[in-house]
């Protein structure tokens, strides 16, 4: 199969696409199109995380469960929103952190799109949903791959930085060699948790320290 994604993720990422549960996948987001259900993001940016993001940039991962399910809010990036969008309410608690933390001011876009230019990989979980269902592709198969993805990070990079943000995506530590890399755990950004210790995690200058702890360049965190 011919998946269309940056080259380096394709290298890295080759025996999954023969593999049968990603032929599933594909399989089965065919059948939806030809039944007409509309399907986010748009087929052009279901893999943006990692055209963004190519493999050997790869510095930090933020874990995210499901695209967003509105017209015109998922673009491949997890908790990103395109340009004029409104920020959804998990972004605008990030964006609250990102205030306290490092004093940046609120963001007026909901575009992480320069996040992912320095090396922030933005993944979901899931890389496609039925419009207005949540979590209506998260059986589909795209876990196997995802799973894969984090796992290959792990295996051939070192000293990336993972940032953990709710139950479901601590559910993914196992997949992660703490002996090579860091691992920053913290409640969802959701209005249902973040109180419960996302707020004053300041994952954001841990991040940068321990980067620049390998002589890496801080990530500007400033979306804008």
């Amino acid at each position: 199969m011919d998946v269309k994604i940056e080259p380096a993720w394709k290298e890295v990422l080759q025996n999954e696409f023969t593999k049968p549960y990603f032929q599933q996948v594909a399989g089965y987001l065919k059948i939806e199109k030809s039944q007409g259900k509309v399907i986010y993001p748009p087929g052009s940016l279901i893999f943006n995380a990692f055209d963004k993001t190519p493999f050997n940039k790869v510095r930090v991962v933020i874990l995210g469960q499901d695209p967003y399910h509105g017209a015109g809010q998922a673009h491949g990036l997890c908790f990103s929103v395109p340009d004029g969008v409104p920020p959804p309410p998990s972004l605008a608690n990030i964006y609250k952190e990102l205030n306290s933390d490092l004093g940046i001011a609120i963001p007026t876009t909901g575009n992480l799109t320069k996040w992912a230019s320095q090396g922030v990989f933005l993944l979901n979980a899931s890389l496609t949903v039925r419009a207005g269902e949540p979590m209506s592709h998260a059986k589909i198969g795209w876990a196997d791959f995802t799973d894969a993805v984090i796992k290959a990070i792990s295996a051939e990079k070192q000293g990336v930085v993972f940032l953990l943000w709710g139950k479901f995506a601590q559910d993914k530590q196992v997949l992660i060699d703490e002996t090579r890399h860091y691992v920053l755990k913290a409640a969802h950004p959701s209005p249902l948790s973040a109180h419960n210790g996302f707020f004053g995690c300041r994952h954001f200058s841990k991040t940068n320290a321990l980067l620049t702890k390998q002589a890496l360049y801080p990530i500007d965190w400033n979306p804008q």
